[in-house]
């Protein structure tokens, strides 16, 4: 049974989890029925993060145009261009064995592609979740529905895997971030030009 959680929770990965190192983070969301003309188009993200909180490099960001991360432990596993369909819509795979020793946390983020052009918010999209499971096994370890009701973000921080004390945690986070891709990638030191 896995673990649901609420904002701001914490949950050990590997305590209960002995040997865990293959996971995967799948992002879901669906698109409510306001028309606005155009579909959405939500990506999914991850930035790998020192103890600074910012990415050691532009390396570091792994998403759709940029999908394995060097190490090889985060690989993004294709872009959803519609949300559509049951289930995950993207899915990023982390292997916690191959992060390297610097990067102390990995933050899951969803933004809304070209949101400015085609008037999008994640106001206007519904059951937003970030759910963990065992690659190995297909067993679901944790989920978490954000349930949020952002009315004007374009992107959104869903929640990040972290290091503490050579164990693996994730934290519930649901904070949404005005300015799209450009606003999150700024907040953790990458230039988005």
């Amino acid at each position: 049974m896995p673990i649901s959680l609420k904002k701001g929770q914490k949950v050990s990965l590997t305590k209960d989890n002995p040997g865990l190192s293959k996971v995967v983070v799948g992002l879901g969301w669906d698109v409510n029925a306001f028309d606005t003309g155009g579909s959405f188009d939500l990506d999914a993200a991850a930035f790998l993060l020192t103890d600074s909180g910012k990415v050691s490099s532009q390396a570091d960001f792994v998403f759709f145009n940029s999908p394995k991360h060097a190490s090889g432990g985060v690989e993004h596993l294709g872009d959803n261009l519609t949300g559509e369909g049951e289930g995950d819509d993207e899915q990023i795979k982390v292997d916690l064995s191959l992060v390297p020793a610097n990067i102390t946390r990995i933050a899951f983020t969803v933004t809304i592609y070209e949101a400015e052009q085609r008037r999008q918010n994640f106001g206007q999209v519904n059951n937003a979740f970030i759910r963990i499971y065992n690659e190995l096994t297909g067993e679901e370890i944790l989920r978490y529905d954000l349930g949020e009701d952002f009315s004007i973000e374009t992107a959104a921080i869903f929640g990040e895997l972290y290091k503490n004390n050579n164990e693996w945690k994730f934290n519930a986070i649901g904070s949404g971030f005005q300015g799209g891709l450009g606003a999150l990638c700024a907040n953790y030191g990458i230039d988005a030009e």
